[in-house]
């Protein structure tokens, strides 16, 4: 499968050569789109330097920090004009996403539509965590089970492949969210529309390096909108 990586970005400067060298080993042949938030610590120069010939790397530059959800939907808007790609994957720029699992999440397609890299399936695990962020998320991805399926470990996660074509199919126009929240809505709606969901277990790391971009107002949100999605899997 042709595979197209979307990778948001602000203040990744830090991170992202490394995640773009280590993909590049990875997925051979893999191409990779950076949507970045015009981040001021130069994350977009240093992609732009590492655009030469031959190589598979675009940017889309946006021009302010505009939420991760709207990132990814630019990205995957600009990722489905590219025909030659079946298989749209999303993972972070900070290090949490390993580079080498997004093989196996793409073979993972060849039975489903999504494929969830997952925390909390048997295999699953993060390294890394101070306790209070196990609690938050432990506590997120109840609150949505609770609202949504159990048939679902890691709501809350970021790191998917996606059938283009599944993905093409979901109203982009119509999402809510913005922050985290964002991950949720986007499975709930490849559900309703029928998407094949499988999760795979990875492991996730805490940054090592730069600011984790959690906001309260994130979890507002979750709260707010994830009531609104049970039309999507019930």
């Amino acid at each position: 499968m042709s595979a197209l990586i979307v990778i948001p970005t602000y203040n990744e400067a830090q991170n992202i050569r490394g995640i773009i060298s280590a993909l590049e080993v990875s997925v051979v042949g893999c191409g990779i789109l950076v949507v970045d938030d015009s981040s001021p610590d130069g994350t977009g120069d240093i992609v732009r330097s590492l655009q030469v010939c031959g190589r598979k790397l675009w940017i889309l530059e946006r021009p302010h920090k505009a939420g991760l959800g709207a990132a990814y939907l630019a990205g995957f808007q600009k990722a489905l004009a590219c025909v030659a790609t079946n298989v749209i994957v999303q993972m972070d720029a900070d290090g949490s996403h390993d580079p080498s699992a997004v093989s196996t999440l793409i073979a993972a397609l060849d039975e489903a539509d999504l494929a969830i890299g997952s925390r909390y399936v048997s295999g699953g695990a993060v390294e890394g965590w101070p306790w209070h962020r196990k609690a938050l998320s432990a506590a997120g991805n109840s609150y949505a089970r609770l609202w949504l399926s159990r048939g679902v470990a890691d709501w809350t996660g970021g790191f998917k492949a996606w059938r283009a074509e599944c993905l093409d199919r979901i109203e982009f126009s119509g999402v809510q969210s913005d922050g985290y929240a964002f991950q949720v809505e986007m499975t709930a709606r490849a559900m309703g529309a029928g998407a094949r969901v499988v999760e795979i277990p990875i492991t996730f790391r805490n940054r090592t390096r730069g600011k984790s971009k959690m906001t309260p107002r994130i979890a507002v949100e979750a709260i707010r909108v994830l009531p609104t999605l049970q039309r999507y899997v019930r």
